[in-house]
């Protein structure tokens, strides 16, 4: 491999949009792979910046980082994906998004009424909380009336 060929970890973060921290951290997790100079410094193929755009992309549509991990292994890492290789692996990705986009547009129709808490401190709540029934359901952290979609704990990507 021609050393010209491998870019630093500055100029990776640069173009990617990812930290030099995010770049180690998906080196650690096995979803990048990058080489190392003679003096221990991180250089990558170009081909990395693909890789971390899916990850932007996958990222942004919800996918959880073992999902990243799995979807990425069915894509070549010697080779530039090809449009087949594409549509194989977003297929499922449209309905995830579909999901999502229906949950969102449930939190919009409801927000000027109630975002979802099951509080008890709005009188007239689009999505109504009886004598404080959500506090009974211990399973669903964070506002349990929303979407499960939308209060799913958050894991940054």
């Amino acid at each position: 491999m021609d050393t010209h060929d491998l870019l630093p970890v500055g100029v990776v973060a640069n173009r990617s949009g990812f930290a030099a921290s995010a770049l180690r951290y998906y080196e650690s997790q096995g979803l990048i792979h990058a080489h190392r100079n003679s003096g221990g410094q991180r250089r990558f193929e170009r081909s990395v910046l693909r890789r971390l755009a899916f990850i932007r992309a996958a990222s942004n549509v919800g996918l959880t980082l073992d999902e990243i991990r799995a979807e990425l292994g069915r894509l070549p890492e010697n080779r530039t994906p090809t449009k087949a290789d594409w549509q194989r692996i977003t297929t499922h990705w449209r309905g995830r998004l579909d999901e999502q986009i229906a949950a969102l547009e449930k939190l919009r129709d409801g927000l000027d009424a109630c975002i979802g808490c099951g509080c008890l401190s709005l009188k007239r709540c689009a999505i109504s909380n009886p004598y404080d029934a959500a506090a009974a359901d211990q399973g669903a952290p964070g506002a349990a009336y929303l979407p499960p979609l939308l209060r799913r704990p958050h894991k940054p990507a």
